[in-house]
């Protein structure tokens, strides 16, 4: 049982799990202001819950579609490496389809457009004909709509009608988003750096592929140190409670970046998969920032 459920672990891909729980937990503070956060913990518990189903739908069909091309990029991914058929992933991938639409049906009718989106961008990105993660444009731009603008906006309109019967987007949530689309190029564009080898002989044309690891990770970072200088300047300009906690802590997590940035050696794969990894931690870390500032 411990292997199987290891097994699933591997293939739901973690990093976007745990960056799904942060965002949806994230979203709904901030939706609830901070308060009365256990009055609403069944809209909570079923939003997260066909969020993480859809999470694990797109990844799974992410793989499915590539076993041949992980083979060589990700070989320890479960069906790359022989130890998930395929049978039982298609019996992961439909379960979590059928849960997560069924979950947003019965909680409302706006979650359900929201996860419909996703689920649509998600096949594209992953499917033929479109395929849209074969060219790293149409992928970035798939990437950014999910994490940057559909969840961002899409799921705290959805808890704020649900809250307050209402749909507006307060300054703060313009903020998160505008931070997470800069960070989701950024993702598109990280993700590729260790897998030039396997892309380039499967003819994914990846920004690293067409024009080199090293521009690939200069663009990305200056994306997110635009992102940072963003979030500083609202903070110091904008916001109206804890700007001193927001600066503070941005500050440090922008230097901390700074750090992982160059500490990377691009001839070094084990290095580029531990930058990459360690830039998720900094993902997380903003929704957590953001839900600990709307409750101080």
């Amino acid at each position: 049982m411990l292997k199987q459920l290891k097994i699933f672990w591997q293939f739901s891909r973690p990093h976007t799990i745990i960056g799904s729980v942060c965002s949806i937990t994230a979203l709904y503070i901030m939706a609830c202001g901070g308060r009365g956060l256990g009055d609403h913990l069944l809209l909570y518990t079923g939003t997260l819950a066909a969020a993480l189903a859809c999470n694990v739908f797109i990844v799974g069909i992410n793989q499915l579609a590539d076993v041949e091309l992980d083979k060589v990029n990700k070989p320890w991914l479960p069906l790359a490496a022989g130890t998930l058929s395929r049978k039982n992933a298609l019996i992961i991938i439909y379960a979590a389809l059928m849960i997560c639409l069924a979950i947003s049906f019965i909680i409302a009718w706006f979650l359900l457009l929201v996860i419909g989106i996703i689920l649509l961008i998600g096949m594209a990105y992953s499917l033929p004909p479109l395929k849209l993660k074969q060219h790293h444009l149409p992928a970035a731009l798939s990437i950014t709509l999910v994490r940057g603008l559909i969840v961002n906006l899409g799921i705290f309109l959805h808890y704020q009608y649900a809250l307050n019967k209402n749909y507006y987007l307060p300054g703060y949530i313009w903020c998160v988003t505008f931070f997470i689309m800069a960070f989701s190029v950024a993702i598109a564009w990280f993700k590729d750096l260790p897998d030039t080898e396997g892309d380039d002989q499967f003819h994914i044309k990846t920004l690293a592929v067409l024009y080199s690891k090293r521009n690939a990770l200069l663009g990305g970072t200056l994306l997110v140190c635009a992102a940072y200088v963003y979030v500083l300047a609202w903070a110091y300009f904008v916001a109206e409670k804890s700007k001193f906690f927001l600066l503070i802590t941005h500050g440090i997590l922008f230097g901390l970046f700074l750090v992982n940035y160059f500490s990377v050696k691009l001839a070094d794969k084990d290095s580029i998969k531990n930058f990459y990894l360690r830039f998720w931690a900094f993902f997380f870390a903003e929704y957590i920032l953001f839900a600990v500032w709307s409750i101080i």
